[in-house]
């Protein structure tokens, strides 16, 4: 941490005054928003040394092509610790959990803002596909041996941990099959790997992160994965109609699209294997509630799959058989010794809400005797400033005025490890309600902006709960 806190020194010429840790759930990297008096960024701290060098190659190769992402700033000489620029924390995941709490759902701008990202995901695939690939990470095709290694992530950390039957040795020539069948079609594109709305940062545009994971590979598997993200849980006909839409922004009809459509479904199906697998092995194995916590979403994907285009049965009988007996197991019997922490629906209900001090303390109807209460009064207050009188925590302006400032991610980072915390154990222990108030003198900006804060980060990091947001002094 201290290494870092130099680098960033270095830098920006300037004390860093502020270190907060931010969330990494799927990756070992750790990743930190650093701040002085001028400047803030994204620090990371990541001991692969060649995961380093391919995020290190492509964020370069990206740059010089005018892609959207996020710029280097800073590397050390180990290669271990590298700076890169703080796009904040709204990703197209969050803004569409955000619309859906609202009652709002999949909006206009939510049409226009995936639209712009399937443009720029072609973009990408083409920009980069005169990378040097002998950079890539962990191989430099997403080839036979990449393809067999997410399907036997999924029988290993999936199927055997579920206690799904199968024959080994037939489950292993159909994945060899599908293997021989995906890699018909053009892999000769740059496979993002992992391009899903949460690696995808809402900050005035869109801007692409984490895709060290890319190789060479079918365009089929990055449309595939941001379609079919188990936690975007998008309706079929949407899918479809923003998969004519990439298809219309590459030019691909006729035959053509015929042709890559054979293959798409092939990679939909891998890329749903492949996150059952990761979801195993960080939720059933790691123990890890917020894969836990996912798991259904993926089955819901894997169902929605199987009835609207169903593998051939001739084809791939024994990963037909096994798939079904997953489904089935998922609608009735418990799939896992945990299958209490598979439910796509926890008891739990957890109400987010900010209020004024000036009006008192907010009451628990819940009975419960009211949770946390935090209190916002030592924040910087941008009700002080004219331009935000009339406005809330809720617009831009005040959004913008208590993000540059490092006191409220450092508050917010506390009372986020301290709820987390509760939230656990009351999944845990099956407990019905939880209530989380913020407070500021007036209950209009500060208070406001931390309850959306968490509200949005319980919706994302506990999907399985009910989130309750509420503004007391707003709604009156």
């Amino acid at each position: 941490m201290q290494l870092l806190q130099q680098l960033f020194e270095q830098w920006a010429g300037e004390a860093c005054t502020e270190c907060l840790a931010l969330g990494a759930n799927g990756s070992n990297r750790r990743y930190y928003r650093l701040c002085g008096a001028t400047r803030r960024c994204i620090g990371t701290i990541g001991d692969d040394l060649r995961e380093n060098e391919a995020f290190f190659a492509c964020t370069r190769h990206f740059m010089a092509k005018g892609i959207a992402v996020p710029q280097l700033y800073a590397v050390s000489d180990d290669h271990r610790r590298y700076l890169q620029q703080d796009l904040g924390d709204q990703s197209l995941y969050g803004l569409l959990l955000d619309k859906r709490r609202q009652g709002r759902g999949f909006d206009a701008e939510m049409l226009a803002l995936y639209r712009q990202a399937l443009a720029d995901l072609a973009a990408i695939q083409q920009a980069g596909a005169d990378l040097d690939f002998s950079v890539a990470y962990p191989r430099p095709a997403f080839d036979r041996q990449s393809i067999l290694w997410d399907l036997n992530y999924f029988k290993y950390f999936f199927l055997k941990l579920g206690h799904i039957d199968f024959d080994e040795q037939l489950l292993e020539d159909d994945f060899h099959h599908l293997a021989d069948f995906l890699l018909e079609a053009d892999c000769d594109y740059f496979l993002y790997r992992d391009f899903n709305p949460r690696n995808i940062m809402v900050s005035e545009g869109l801007y692409y992160i984490d895709y060290q994971g890319g190789r060479r590979g079918a365009a089929q598997y990055d449309v595939a994965s941001l379609l079919y993200s188990a936690k975007s849980d998008l309706p079929e006909p949407l899918r479809l109609e923003l998969l004519n839409h990439y298809l219309a922004v590459r030019g691909i009809n006729g035959d053509d699209k015929r042709q890559w459509m054979s293959h798409f479904w092939g990679y939909v199906l891998v890329r749903i294997l492949q996150t059952l697998g990761a979801y195993g092995y960080r939720g059933l194995y790691e123990r890890k509630p917020y894969f836990i916590e996912s798991i259904p979403l993926a089955l819901n994907n894997l169902r929605s799959l199987l009835e609207n285009h169903p593998i051939p049965i001739a084809l791939l009988p024994e990963l037909n058989r096994a798939l079904q007996s997953v489904v089935e197991s998922g609608n009735s019997s418990p799939l896992t010794p945990h299958s209490s922490l598979l439910a796509p629906h926890s008891s739990l209900t957890v109400t987010v809400l900010s209020f004024s001090y000036k009006q008192g303390l907010p009451e628990d109807p819940s009975g419960n005797g009211g949770g946390f209460i935090f209190d916002c009064r030592a924040l910087p207050n941008p009700g002080r400033y004219p331009e935000y009188k009339a406005i809330t925590g809720r617009d831009r302006p005040v959004i913008e005025f208590l993000q540059k400032e490092p006191a409220v991610d450092q508050f917010l980072g506390h009372a986020k490890a301290l709820v987390g915390q509760s939230v656990e154990k009351y999944i845990e222990r099956r407990f019905t309600h939880l209530q989380v108030a913020f407070g500021c003198t007036g209950g209009q900006h500060r208070s406001v902006y931390c309850a959306e804060q968490v509200a949005r980060w319980l919706s994302d990091t506990y999907p399985a709960c009910t989130v309750s947001l509420r503004h007391r002094e707003q709604d009156r």
